[in-house]
This record gives C-alpha cells, structure tokens and sequence, in this order.
C-alpha cells in the first residue's frame, strides 16, 4: 500500500518538459504508431488531436492556428495520462466518455459497445421504412411502436426518435419507442443519453431479448452479437476492450441472431419490419433464416465498405 501511494504522489508532483501544442503533436502522434502494429485500425493522427482538444477544451481550428502555445503542467500531466491509456490500446470513445452517432452525442462505458458509423445504416433504412409506411395510404392508425433489442448506449432508439418524432407528429401520428438490454448499466446509460439528447419519448427495459417484452411493434431493430468466439478480429483494435457479451454469440456467431429472426414474429404486428446488423460474412446464412420463417421482402444491405452488413425482412 505505502508503494502505491509513494508511486501516485511521485506522479502526481511530477514536472513535465515545457512543449508546445505542436511539440506535443509530433511526440505523441509518434509514440502511438510506435504500437500501430498492435492495432491495425490506429489512426495516430486524429486520435492526439482529440486528445489534445480534450484536455485543453480548444477546438481543433485552434490548435492548428496557435501550434506555438505552451501546454501547462496540469495539462501535460493529463495528456500523459491519456495518452498512456491510448497507446495500450484503450478506444479513443472509453478514453473521451463518449462517441458521435447520427446527429447525437452519446455517453459511453465498457459495460456497452461502442457505436459505430455501420449501425447508421440500419438507422438510414429504419427511417425510410417508417416514413414510407406511415404515408401509405393503408396506414391509419394515430402510432407507430418501434423496439430496439440489445440497445446498448441507447444509440438506435434515440437516433430514430431524434429523427422521426416531430415528422411522425406532422402526419397526427404519435411515435413509441422502446430500447431493451440484458444489463441493468447498459439500460441506465441509454436512459442518460436520452435526458443528454432531450430525448423524452424513448422507454428503456431491462430483457434479455424477448423475455420481459409484452407487447407489438410495427418495427424491431437490433444490433445483436454477431462474432465467433474463435474469430481472430476479437484480437485486435478496439474490440479488444469491449465487453464480450455484446460482440461474441453462439453457433459461431448465429445464435443470437437466429434466434432473434424465429423470435420475432411473436412480437410484431402484421407487415411489420425486422432490420438486423450482422457480420460481413454472414449476409448468406442470415437471409436462409427468414427463409424458414414468416417473412416476405428480404433483402441485404451493404456497409460503407461495399460489405454486406444489415438484412431485414417484413411479415407475411
């Protein structure tokens, strides 16, 4: 105990080399490509510049324009504490406390995943779905009811809320949204990134899966674990630090959603939607699973990497 102690004092008194912004650049982008080889995905670059506006609260225009300011000791002493967790590896999103998705900032935690721009296409597809439905001319009901399963920080659901709430209210129709996760934090953390977002219209549940949802939906949406265990990706980059439970599934990485797809027809309403995200590789397998069930209208959609990545399909 007295080791540690002695060993935080030391770090806590200790004096820092004077650097300027642009001193501070060079060194740290340099130390992070030093482990690039460990995470294929770094981009040094853009990571010690967030860095280095974080600590500092000067945007990066700032930065750029006055490279000659000098960095205090208190912030050379965070920015080595930083850039310490970094270069281990650390996401840049667990490190910062947050992440951007769709027009919202988002809390995030190592108890969730971390949201990435592939999901915004589920999103991009869940909207278009919802507003082509509403302004059909078969629809005539005053809501529409969306559950969000495994909603992790809550990204899905309040991305969709932001975008459809006041559009839907346009057409009289009243937007009801669910988010729910198998852990309790995860389920706090998507309802503090609602009231961070003003979001008011979202409820979020704790399930696993299905088993505590007792209503329909017009739509069900998800970003279910999708990883083999044994899949060599878990090695490396960010998905390293995130939590297993969210990434890796059963039956080489089909359990979940499997299950999901032979699962959902209990909880929808007639022609209601089901979009998921999936592996780059698993497009195939997952479109022979609506194959054996209920389900009209499949189709695949790809990534931003030209991969495919969300499949949905719509009840008979």
């Amino acid at each position: 105990m007295t080791d540690e102690i002695t060993t935080q004092e030391k770090f806590e008194t200790q004096t820092f080399e004077a650097q300027t912004y642009e001193e501070w650049l060079k060194f740290a982008a340099e130390s992070l490509q030093s482990n690039a080889r460990d995470n294929p995905y770094l981009d040094a670059k853009t990571d010690v510049y967030l860095l280095l506006s974080t600590v500092t609260q000067r945007r990066q225009a700032y930065i750029m324009a006055f490279p000659e300011t000098l960095l205090t000791q208190e912030e050379m002493r965070r920015l080595s504490q930083l850039l310490s967790r970094r270069a281990k590896g650390e996401p840049m999103a667990y490190i910062l406390g947050e992440r951007d998705f769709w027009s919202l900032n988002l809390a995030v935690a190592p108890t969730t995943l971390i949201p990435r721009p592939d999901t915004e296409i589920l999103v991009e597809k869940a909207v278009e779905l919802v507003k082509n439905k509403i302004n059909s001319l078969h629809f005539n009901r005053q809501s529409f009811s969306i559950l969000d399963l495994g909603t992790g920080t809550g990204a899905i659901a309040l991305a969709l809320s932001a975008e459809l709430t006041d559009w839907a209210e346009k057409f009289g129709v009243i937007l009801r949204i669910w988010g729910a996760d198998f852990l309790p934090d995860a389920v706090e953390l998507a309802r503090s990134n609602a009231r961070r977002n003003h979001i008011h219209n979202v409820e979020f549940v704790q399930s696993d899966w299905f088993d505590n949802i007792h209503e329909s939906f017009d739509m069900i949406v998800t970003n279910p674990p999708y990883i083999d265990a044994q899949d060599e990706h878990l090695t490396q980059g960010d998905v390293r630090f995130e939590p297993l439970t969210a990434l890796v599934a059963a039956e080489n990485g089909f359990g979940d959603l499997r299950h999901i797809i032979e699962q959902a027809p209990n909880y929808l309403k007639p022609q209601g939607y089901l979009l998921l995200e999936h592996g780059w590789q698993q497009g195939e397998k997952v479109r022979s699973f609506f194959a054996q069930n209920l389900w009209q209208g499949v189709e695949t959609l790809k990534d931003y990497g030209d991969n495919e990545r969300i499949t949905l399909g719509r009840l008979k």
